[in-house]
């Protein structure tokens, strides 16, 4: 609760609960929510399933985020300006994605749901850099945890909201409105402050490519942060893989699993990051780390005792409540963490780097989990999820070797 009313009590946390809201509308928009209004308007769903490659740009976003740390617009700063840069060219594709045709015109809405993909993707690199660039040391962790509010909160509004509001008003009406809540971005855009911009920023677009990996691998430990990167959370990327199906063979409902999974499973996310970010702010970043990196693991038995048990409702309630809880937690470290790496001059490239790696655990770890579950049975397989954790927390041993500036972030 105290990291809610800081949100509202401290001006910088305030404005990254609002942009982490703007943050997170645009992605069910071009993805479930789209799929949604494809499914109705009996679009073929072969096309339906080819439009998951519209999220492309999210996962090479590096590859243009050295451009927002190499210019300067002419209005609001570095990091502002490039914020109402993006969400007006976000407000501008959704809302002509409403008069799309989604039967008639594919192409076009693809098209559409493409250029949205790209400026969502470019938004959240000026965020993400705006937010490591403006937030205290101190603050890194409560700040890590509102923006993971209200990204969830955007997702909710633009995903469980949004078809519901489709069941009532046109498709058209439901995107122009999703449209609109992009404002409450482009307003904190105009209010937030701007951070001071650091000097030695790249003068060059080549200073700007180069200057932030020889930066960050010329720093003591640098090849050891990257290996923590990939394996901090690999084990509940693991364990949580195959949430659906292994409910589904247990008996469970699809409404079981929906209900549960979603509602106490997103409310559970919720607290742990508030939670989370709260106690970096108290304890620091090297113990939260250790705490939740153990917690994460402890909570993946929970789904070994669901696949003991079988079917036992209330058992899968605390599994999922639990490891959605400390995962959350784990999140608000990983996030602080992040941003704690990041040299201000390169905060765009660096971050989006960072988080780009930390997406290679999710697709690459993803795939052989059901050849694994299925050689070795479900809970067996749960037990390797939460052995999986050992390499991270191995690896943050040698925290303390870690360069200076790291550490000066950080703690």
């Amino acid at each position: 609760m105290s990291v809610i009313l800081d949100a509202f009590a401290n001006r910088r946390i305030f404005f990254v609960l609002l942009l982490g809201f703007s943050s997170g509308i645009p992605l069910a928009l071009t993805g479930t929510t789209l799929q949604a209004w494809m499914a109705t308007e009996k679009v073929d769903l072969a096309l339906i399933g080819a439009f998951s490659l519209v999220g492309l740009p999210y996962t090479i976003k590096y590859l243009w985020s050295p451009l927002m740390d190499r210019f300067v617009p002419p209005f609001l700063g570095r990091r502002r300006g490039w914020m109402l840069v993006t969400q007006a060219a976000l407000f501008a594709a959704v809302a002509a994605m409403a008069f799309s045709q989604p039967k008639a015109h594919p192409g076009a809405l693809a098209l559409l749901a493409l250029l949205v993909a790209f400026c969502s993707a470019s938004q959240d690199i000026v965020i993400d850099a705006y937010r490591t660039d403006i937030l205290l040391p101190e603050e890194l962790g409560p700040g890590a945890g509102v923006h993971i509010l209200g990204y969830r909160v955007a997702m909710l509004t633009s995903g469980a909201i949004a078809l519901i509001l489709a069941d009532r008003l046109p498709w058209r009406t439901v995107y122009l409105l999703m449209a609109g809540s992009l404002a409450i971005g482009m307003a904190a855009s105009f209010l937030a402050p701007e951070p001071v911009l650091p000097p030695k920023s790249p003068r060059t677009l080549r200073e700007a490519v180069v200057e932030p990996f020889r930066e960050f691998l010329g720093r003591e430990g640098a090849v050891a942060i990257l290996l923590f990167i990939v394996f901090y959370k690999l084990d509940v990327v693991m364990a949580t893989a195959l949430t659906t199906p292994f409910l589904l063979e247990l008996g469970f409902t699809k409404t079981d699993i929906g209900a549960v999974t979603k509602g106490l499973g997103m409310i559970s996310t919720i607290v742990g990051t508030l939670a989370g970010g709260a106690v970096v702010a108290k304890i620091g970043m090297k113990r939260s780390l250790w705490v939740f990196g153990v917690l994460q693991s402890v909570s993946t038995l929970t789904f070994y005792a669901l696949a003991k048990l079988g079917y036992h409702y209330p058992m899968m309630v605390a599994a999922i409540g639990m490891e959605n809880l400390c995962s959350g937690m784990g999140t608000a470290a990983y996030a602080a963490f992040l941003m704690s790496l990041c040299d201000r001059r390169f905060t765009a490239t660096q971050y989006a780097l960072l988080t780009s790696l930390m997406a290679v655990t999710r697709v690459v770890v993803g795939a052989p989990t059901g050849a694994l579950a299925k050689a070795y049975g479900w809970p067996a397989f749960f037990i390797l999820s939460a052995l999986a954790a050992i390499p991270g927390l191995l690896l943050l041993l040698r925290y303390d070797r870690w360069s200076a500036p790291l550490q000066s972030k950080s703690e």
